[in-house]
């Protein structure tokens, strides 16, 4: 059974938040594609688009199921979520900082730091959900 208000103001707020800056890196990586420096070759700018769509699709799956009551799960699959705008901080492990654009790095720095206060909130919640749980018992 879903509970009255399944998500709390800043966890809706962060999502949008870092929904909107996890686009805004993957349409400028696609976009400019060739000048991010050592991708694979094998990347395309249809693949970029696609593996938004996916990871999006993360976020979605999870919002679905904290809306629908499994709390627990939700919670994991947007932490989850949270950490694949994380990861694009990898752009930096296969290039060293120097050899990316102004615009890279305020793409990439945006959609890490708004993945990692997800990732904050989300697991703020969980944590609040156990210890309430505790507390029932």
């Amino acid at each position: 059974m879903p509970h009255k208000r399944p998500f709390k103001k800043p966890l809706l707020i962060l999502l949008l938040v870092y929904g909107v800056a996890s686009l805004i890196h993957f349409i400028h990586n696609a976009e400019y594609l060739a000048a991010y420096p050592n991708l694979p070759e094998s990347w395309t700018r249809s693949g970029v688009y696609l593996a938004w769509v996916g990871m999006t699709c993360v976020g979605v799956l999870g919002c679905f199921l904290l809306y629908r009551g499994y709390q627990a799960a939700g919670l994991i699959t947007i932490a989850v979520y949270a950490l694949l705008g994380i990861d694009s901080i990898a752009h930096y492990i296969v290039a060293p900082m120097s050899a990316h654009t102004a615009a890279m790095h305020v793409t990439i720095l945006l959609e890490v730091t708004a993945g990692g206060l997800l990732l904050i909130e989300t697991v703020r919640l969980f944590t609040k959900q156990i210890a309430s749980k505790r507390v029932r018992h």
